[in-house]
């Protein structure tokens, strides 16, 4: 299947096949994932003062002019995190929303340092969030694994002592990244870190090419060996690395509500996206921080379609693209997309 028709009904039916159709989301950090009544809740549960009064005073909070400045609340808003228990019940509450979605697998990045520097230990982030992922997959049939991220303005020497504590529980997660503040840390600073972890069979990926320049997402690839590229939307300044990207189908988790909240795009109508698709790349959509950029994926499709000149034939490629993207085996991916071309071939 690859070409299809709407032309036969009566009106406008793509919002409900962005709503419905099976998808992958490959760019979700579970600690922005943390809804303000929920932060609340934590935080009376574990006596954890939050300077803010109200759910409502939060999230009036959350108006950010760039990354560093949705940072700031971010961490914050992490410090209610302390039990076992917590981190599961903010990785359960995603994962409900991932169902409701229709997300069939989720690949969630944790930042294990923004905790472990509170004293919480990392068996309680990571067994916590794993069990919920064990959870989601035989009661709610969602496909949950977890990719474990280095804070980037921390030192490499913080990164690999984050890697040695998180060694006792190698089989809970599947993959390792780069995220938080991007300007002035480059891929390069982490060379060591993530060798390290090539050679522990883990999988690759980092965050280049959000507000950082094309140059980044370069060093992404050659210097960290990165198979996936977080954000990447710079990439359309650089002619080469667009040719290379698309000709090593190294694929991009694209953020359209995350890009429009931190200012990368003035209006969604100006995103990229579809200019990387139609440049072949496998982009994909995705939420990032989906309690403090405005919705989870099916907003991100529903917003991102609606501003823009996407079509159907791009809901497809995207919906294709996320499964095509992830770390699923071979076995599970021809299902998935088993899945998606039986959903549009029978629209």
């Amino acid at each position: 299947m690859n070409n299809f028709s709407f032309d036969h009904l009566p009106v406008d039916p793509l919002p409900a096949v962005l709503a419905g159709m099976p998808k992958a989301e490959l760019h979700i950090h579970i600690e922005g994932s943390l809804e303000p009544e929920l932060i609340f809740s934590l935080a009376q549960r574990n006596g954890i003062a939050i300077p803010y009064t109200s759910v409502e005073e939060l999230r009036k909070a959350y108006a950010f002019s760039n990354l560093q400045s949705f940072l700031d609340i971010y961490y914050a808003g992490a410090s209610v995190l302390i039990r076992e228990q917590d981190f599961y019940d903010m990785a359960w509450a995603y994962l409900l929303k991932a169902k409701a979605d229709n997300v069939l697998h989720t690949e969630i990045f944790f930042d294990p340092q923004t905790h472990t520097a509170r004293g919480v230990s990392m068996e309680k982030v990571v067994k916590g969030l794993h069990r919920a992922c064990a959870d989601a997959r035989t009661q709610l049939g969602v496909s949950a694994t977890l990719i474990l991220c280095f804070l980037r303005h921390l030192s490499e020497k913080d990164a690999l002592e984050t890697l040695e504590q998180a060694m006792p529980y190698r089989d809970l997660f599947i993959g390792v990244g780069l995220d938080s503040s991007e300007v002035g840390h480059p891929p390069e600073k982490f060379a060591r870190v993530f060798a390290r972890c090539r050679e522990l069979g883990l999988h690759i990926v980092a965050h280049a090419g959000e507000e950082g320049p094309p140059a980044y997402v370069w060093s992404a690839l050659d210097v960290l060996h990165a198979e996936r590229i977080d954000h990447g939307v710079q990439s359309v300044k650089d002619a080469a690395l667009m040719a290379r990207l698309a000709k090593d189908r190294i694929p991009l988790t694209v953020c359209p509500l995350s890009n429009l909240k931190l200012c990368v795009f003035p209006t969604l109508a100006q995103h990229n996206l579809g200019a990387l698709l139609d440049a072949g790349l496998v982009a994909t959509v995705n939420s990032d921080d989906p309690a403090y950029f405005g919705g989870y994926v099916n907003d991100n499709y529903l917003q991102t379609f609606a501003a823009t000149r996407l079509t159907a034939q791009h809901a497809y490629t995207l919906a294709r693209n996320s499964f095509e993207a992830s770390f699923a085996d071979a076995s599970q991916k021809r299902r998935f997309i088993d899945a998606v071309d039986a959903y549009f071939d029978a629209i």
